[in-house]
């Protein structure tokens, strides 16, 4: 029956009663509200200083005081951001029309993906269906939960048997499709989607274990991702779809807001770990290679939908990388530091990390990393440089790569950008690998992975196929001991990698319906090992070997059949499907055009370089060198060590009774290098009589150092210091003079020092020859005709390494028995060093200059035999040109500049071109015939005027016949010869050709009675040929016939001679200078 409606007269009173009834208990209400606010606050303040009292009481220490604080403060602000970030993304979800064109000008990450790319759609249609069926898909979750989950946790352990889920409310806020992505035309039988879903909800679901009075709870989650959705396969019947699979292509973004006792994992540090855990667990069955299948039909083969066959494998290469941000920054920034770089490198859940290189902000890696693409496009390289530190690693910059462009490129070797970064570059090398069904081309494939070299830790040789097992099921394991069903798992082992299978509890009949990929190295010589077992790993069940030539054998290297279990009962047996594929790298699918971005593909963030170095050689290669303006400003500073005079006496003997001598020598220091004469035993007036040249850059402040010491057994006494400065003797070029020695009583020494000025004129080489030849100084120096430039710029078209890769170059320049090496440049077959070496040149018209081209310098990729006397053809005596290389390929060249400079002495410009046997005048003759020179000229040695120095000479001709194929050497005279007694001496001469010391290399004169002037003319030969002749060493020796008993002298002067440093074929004859030698 039907009541009727009451009528507003009726009514009246009753709510006029009603809102005086209210009225009087407002008061009454607000009084209560305020005293309760007071207990509050009250109550706050006695739980802040509880703790504080209760330490003191119990005599804690302050410290752990402080520490709770501190952990309150890192969770209050934790939790303070997920909330505000919580209110951000519903804000933003609810209000997306108004925020959106806010943000038009910012990152593309803050827009959804429909305004980012153009190829993805909107679906609010979809989004409607999912607001309107939001509140009974909570009802369904709450049911699943209440009904199915926590029944199965209280079973599942004694501990949680009153565990209940007290709420389950799913907010308003629905999940989100942000934007749909349709991919039709890689697979006529399946349709693939992308969707971009967003979800930031109000979900609040609590849950109790009374036993333990313990809550906790989730209130508020925020989750967006790209999830994948495929459908397939298509079917000719109804529901059209055989299957769905979800996955996410990357991890989703994960934020959760907790309550209850859960609220401990918004502690600084327990948050990122439990944000982690609970992503890992998602991983597990939603990210790839995970997938969640769902069959909508019978009998599919649900393990290959859930673990398809790869779409390919990517090979990257690791190499280097440059110009890296310097972290390493010591007091503060004050003193800069550089880095210790590594890489991480991710492509799914697949996560390889490189070793770090200490120090470096150009580090190389060399290393290789083979990963399994199950997607593309989609799937991405994702790479990381971090700075490897004792305590947090810093970041050194990003690249992210859409694995679809390595696939359509075949092959990419190219310097990549690094993202949020001041600076830096990475340079890697990345090859798609088809998958072929067919062992046709697999000697191929393992002859290219011979050459492929590997460095750094990843010590595994390349992989030259994939083996993909399906574990389907079996069927009549064996019982367990007391008849009881197994819980059989599954070991596939292939080599020293071994992967293990769920757990299928309580049957023996178990259906696993797993999947495993395996990297091979040899499908020739591997076997396939399997164990089924218990779960406890003791229990083996049955076991089976497959060799993995017979899959070779096999139709498309595929078998999927029953096969009979190993010590198992008789009918036991096990169902799987072992795939191998060939690892195939298809050089002729290689674009010859750069291949662009996907389309529409917004993830690619990799972009190349424009400043990076490409090793590639460019089209138009410059025709000369391009050195740097310094190049050839080197110069020659020739030091004549004469001669020291009033040396102080060291060797004192006696407690200084009785007064000795010194035995001096000299150190000289200049441009970082040191030169150390000969000792001339007991003499405080040596004569040193030898030269030294050295190769200065002219830069300020240098000094030659002349420091003198006597010899001793122990330790070498000083003798004094003479400092000179180098710009004096640029500006002076040549100085001739006695320097007083500094810190001792008495001495000074006599230099003669020379910046040799070069000159490029070809015409006075040969008077610079004749000049030099006529000298002689008893350190046996020759001085120097040239100095050589050379200057290495680059390489072009050399040779590829024995293992097909581009090499490792590296360039040494060699001249006679000195090398010069360049730096190695990294893997490229168009070399880019930029380095400028010198020489000194005794022969131009002989001397060769050899470069040898490298790999790491071992394998040889082509050489240059350059003679000098083809710059003397030249212009300003320059070669600046591409030249081909010996043993390499004829399009291998070398660009570089070899420049000569002629070191033209003052003394050489003053020589007369008289005949070989005379020399350059002594002293102040040979000022005289030079007014330039400021000083005194250096001694000369020799001459036909010579004769009033008082030296003691010898005149000897030298020269090789080519005819009679022997070496020829006329003792002409002697003159000046030294008498130790009343009457002159009875003179010879004898003379050795070292270092052999017999009967065929040892001859004499005849003796010449009491004559200090003897004449002997009298020639010698030796049969030997020319090579042999450049190697001996004349030594001559002038001495007196004297008895055995005699106390005269016996020798009265030595001579030595590099034949090595004479034209025996021209021929030689001149005065040489005895030295003194004492018996």
């Amino acid at each position: 029956m039907q009541k009727e409606p009451m009528s507003s007269d009726d009514a009246g009173p009753r709510a006029g009663a009603s809102s005086e009834a209210a009225g009087s208990a407002l008061p009454h209400d607000s009084a209560g509200k305020h005293a309760v606010s007071v207990l509050w606050s009250f109550g706050k303040c006695v739980g802040a200083l509880l703790p504080v009292y209760l330490a003191g009481y119990f005599g804690f220490s302050i410290s752990l005081v402080l520490l709770g604080l501190l952990v309150y403060t890192g969770w209050k602000h934790s939790r303070d951001g997920k909330v505000s970030r919580l209110q951000s993304a519903m804000y933003f979800l609810e209000h997306e029309q108004e925020v959106i064109p806010t943000r038009v000008f910012r990152s593309k990450r803050e827009l959804p993906a429909w305004v980012n790319f153009p190829d993805v759609e909107k679906v609010e249609w979809m989004n409607k269906i999912l607001q309107q069926a939001w509140p009974f898909i909570g009802q369904y979750l709450e049911k699943l939960l209440v009904e199915t989950i926590a029944p199965s946790i209280r079973s599942a352990s004694a501990h949680l048997q009153t565990l209940s889920f007290t709420k389950v409310d799913l907010g308003d806020k629905a999940l989100k499709v942000v934007g749909v992505k349709a991919y039709t035309e890689y697979n006529k039988r399946q349709v693939i989607l992308d969707l971009y879903i967003s979800y930031a909800g109000d979900v609040e679901i609590n849950v109790e274990v009374k036993k333990y009075f313990c809550k906790a709870g989730v209130k508020g989650i925020q989750l967006h991702g790209k999830l994948r959705v495929i459908l397939e396969p298509l079917i000719g019947d109804v529901p059209l779809v055989g299957a769905v699979t979800m996955f996410f292509i990357r991890r989703p973004n994960l934020d959760i807001n907790w309550t209850g006792l859960t609220n401990l994992l918004d502690i600084p540090g327990l948050n990122a770990m439990s944000d982690t855990m609970i992503m890992d667990a998602i991983a597990s069955f939603l990210v790839l290679p995970n997938r969640l299948t769902v069959p909508l039909v019978a009998n599919l083969h649900v393990a290959q939908l859930r673990s398809p066959l790869p779409r390919g494998i990517v090979r990257i290469h690791l190499l280097e990388a440059e110009n890296l941000a310097a972290k390493d920054n010591y007091m503060k920034g004050v003193i800069s530091g550089k880095s210790d770089p590594y890489a991480v490198l991710r492509v799914g859940t697949q996560t390889f990390t490189s070793h770090h290189v200490d120090n470096n902000l150009n580090p190389q890696w060399r290393e290789m990393y083979e990963v399994i693409v199950h997607e593309v496009p989609g799937q991405e390289l994702e790479l990381e440089v971090f700075d490897k530190d004792p305590d947090q690693d810093d970041f050194l910059g990003r690249i992210k790569l859409d694995l679809g462009i390595v696939k359509k490129a075949v092959l990419l070797d190219e310097w990549y950008t690094l993202k949020d970064a001041t600076s830096g570059q990475v340079h890697l090398k990345l090859e798609w690998l088809s998958l072929l069904p067919s062992a046709e081309r697999l000697s191929e494939v393992l002859e290219r992975n011979k050459n492929i070299t590997i460095s750094g830790k990843t010590a595994d040789p390349p992989s030259a196929a994939i083996l993909t097992v399906y574990l389907d099921r079996a069927q009549d394991l064996p019982f367990k001991k007391g008849n009881k069903d197994p819980s059989p798992m599954v070991q596939v082992s292939v080599k020293d990698t071994t992967k293990e299978s769920r757990t299928v509890y309580g049957t023996n009949n178990p259906v696993w319906e797993d999947a495993f990929t395996f990297f091979i190295q040899d499908p020739r010589k591997q076997d396939i090992d399997i164990q089924v077992k218990d779960d406890d790993r003791a229990l083996t069940l049955g076991t089976l070997s497959i060799p993995m030539s017979r899959l070779l054998s096999s139709t498309e290297l595929t078998m999927d059949q029953w096969f009979q279990l190993e010590k198992s009962g008789p009918a036991t047996r096990i169902y799987i499907t072992f795939m191998l594929r060939v690892l195939w790298l298809n050089e002729e699918a290689i674009p010859t055009t750069p291949v662009a971005p996907l389309p529409g593909d917004g993830d690619v963030e990799s972009e190349l370089s424009p400043g990076a170095t490409h090793v590639t050689p460019t089209s138009k290669r410059p025709e000369h060198t391009s050195p740097d303006s310094n190049f050839a400003s080197e110069g020659v500073l020739r030091i004549h060590l004469v001669e020291a005079q009033s040396l102080i006496a060291k060797d004192n003997l006696m407690g200084g009774m009785v007064k000795g001598k010194s035995d001096p020598y000299v150190k000289i220091r200049v441009g970082g290098m040191a030169f150390k004469s000969q000792v001339i035993k007991e003499n405080l007036n040596p004569t040193w009589n030898e030269l030294y040249e050295v190769i200065l850059t002219q830069l300020p402040g240098q000094e030659v150092e002349f420091d003198l010491y006597d010899k001793d057994i122990d330790q070498d006494d000083f003798l004094g210091r003479v400092k000179v400065s180098l710009s004096d003797l640029i500006s002076a070029q040549f100085t001739d003079q006695w320097y007083t020695l500094n810190d001792v009583k008495s001495g000074r020494l006599h230099l003669v020092l020379e910046w040799v000025p070069k000159v490029s004129d070809p015409t006075r080489i040969e008077q610079i020859l004749h000049y030099n030849y006529r000298q002689s100084y008893l350190n046996k120096t020759v001085p120097s005709v040239a100095l050589l430039f050379v200057y290495i710029e680059r390489a072009h078209g050399l040779p590829l390494k024995k293992s097909g890769k581009e090499p490792m170059v590296g360039a040494e320049v060699s001249f006679k028995n000195i090398s010069y090496r360049t730096k190695v440049f990294n893997r490229s077959t168009s070399p880019h060093w930029d380095e400028a070496f010198n020489f000194l040149i005794h022969d131009p018209k002989d001397d060769t200059l050899i470069v040898k081209l490298s790999h790491s310098w071992g394998q040889a990729l082509g050489s240059l035999v350059l003679p000098l006397r083809e710059l003397l053809n030249e212009k300003d005596l320059v070669l600046d040109r591409w030249f081909s290389l010996d043993g390499a390929m004829p399009e291998s060249q070398i660009l570089l500049r070899a420049e000569l400079k002629l070191l033209d002495s003052k003394l050489a410009q003053c020589s007369d071109t008289e005949d070989a046997s005379h020399v350059l005048p002594r002293g102040e003759a040979a000022a005289a015939a030079n007014s330039e020179l400021r000083h005194r000229s250096v001694p000369t040695q020799g001459g036909e005027d010579a004769s009033s120095s008082g030296k003691a000479q010898t005149k000897l001709s030298v020269a090789y016949s080519s005819v009679e194929n022997r070496l020829v050497i006329t003792i002409h005279a002697c003159r000046n010869l030294p008498s130790y007694s009343k009457d002159p001496p009875d003179t010879y001469i004898s003379l050795i050709l070292l270092p052999d010391k017999n009967r065929n290399t040892k001859k004499k004169t005849s003796v010449k009675k009491k004559s200090l002037k003897p004449e002997f003319n009298e020639r010698f030969d030796f049969d030997m040929s020319l090579e042999e002749a450049k190697q001996k060493h004349l030594e001559v020796s002038v001495k007196n016939s004297v008895s055995f008993m005699s106390r005269e002298k016996e020798i009265m002067g030595k001579l030595q001679m590099d034949l090595s440093q004479l034209d025996l074929k021209a021929g030689v004859s001149q005065w040489y200078d005895l030295s003194h030698e004492t018996n």
